[in-house]
């Protein structure tokens, strides 16, 4: 069972860093690096901003739960 939450911790850990690198940049952060800049020019991109909002919302959560399901495997 800890090995899963180790698992689960460290693929969601990848997929948060992922994600907020793909949000649009408030201006010359690492999403105008790569190619964040481009997509802002894009019409409906503020519907898929909010879907990358709520993905990365639930993610973060998988993420939390998973630090503390890790924790009390580990207090034991």
């Amino acid at each position: 069972m800890e090995t899963a939450f180790q698992i689960l911790l460290l693929i969601t850990s990848v997929l948060i860093v992922l994600l907020v690198l793909l949000h649009k940049g408030k201006g010359g952060g690492l999403s105008d690096l790569f190619g964040g800049g481009v997509s802002s020019s894009l019409g409906g991109s503020s519907i898929a901003e909010r879907n990358l909002d709520r993905i990365t919302y639930i993610v973060v959560t998988v993420w939390a739960s998973a630090c503390i399901g890790l924790l009390l495997l580990l207090k034991d």
